[in-house]
């Protein structure tokens, strides 16, 4: 365990109606020793107002994953998609040779939270795609992201998947990367691993043939990021 991302060390943006947290760097926020893992790129723990949000804007060559934690978010886009997002679901949105969208709340009355994570992709000019589900846990470790789609779970253009883990208070799993890069981070409750805690908004990566085991010691949700090494 290598690298460890404490929630309280991340960037902050404060621009009132939006609040967000940026583990690696983004936008104004610099910092060369976090510039991403692998090909994951960017994860922005984004808050937006009631009836607030991010007005149309281009994006080229970046698989983008919104994952919403409360509330609901409204998503249109130049292809012509215009959906809403709500709690439990996840987006995918392959941006390509280039597309402009824009990600309101949906809500005149409640805040709206989600994760925004960016992967680089393995092709670059392709043309511009979106998918968007919800994908019931199924077990501790449920699949979300794969490069192929494998068992109903969103495509990416990259060798990368992302999974969530669910744990309750006391229960433990060992994580495994094989020859790969692992990289969690918890979006819910408290564990311990390698003798030390981690708490909401905490990261860590794991390197390749390492294994880690980790205890909730509260109930928790968790991304894990399969990633290339």
């Amino acid at each position: 365990m290598k690298y460890i991302r404490r929630a309280e060390d991340r960037g902050v943006a404060n621009f009132g109606w939006l609040q967000s947290k940026h583990t690696f760097s983004f936008g104004s926020y610099y910092d060369p020793k976090h510039m991403g893992i692998s090909v994951l790129r960017v994860i922005n723990d984004d808050m937006v107002l009631a009836g607030k949000g991010f007005e149309e804007h281009g994006h080229r060559d970046m698989e983008i994953i919104s994952y919403v934690i409360e509330g609901v978010l409204k998503h249109e886009d130049s292809s012509g998609n215009n959906y809403l997002v709500p709690a439990g679901e996840i987006q995918r949105m392959s941006a390509g040779r280039g597309v402009m969208h824009s990600e309101f709340n949906a809500s005149q009355t409640d805040k709206v939270k989600f994760l925004q994570i960016w992967i680089e992709p393995n092709v670059k000019g392709i043309k511009p795609s979106y998918q968007q589900k919800q994908i019931h846990q199924q077990g501790a470790f449920t699949k979300l992201v794969t490069p192929n789609g494998e068992d109903s779970t969103l495509s990416i253009n990259q060798n990368a998947s992302i999974s969530r883990l669910v744990l309750a208070a006391g229960e433990t799993f060992q994580l495994q990367t094989e020859a790969r890069i692992g990289y969690l981070h918890l979006i819910k409750g408290e564990i311990s691993a390698d003798g030390q805690v981690f708490k909401q908004g905490d990261a860590f990566s794991i390197d390749p043939e390492q294994e880690t085991l980790i205890t909730a010691n509260t109930n928790i949700e968790a991304l894990w990021f399969d990633l290339p090494r």
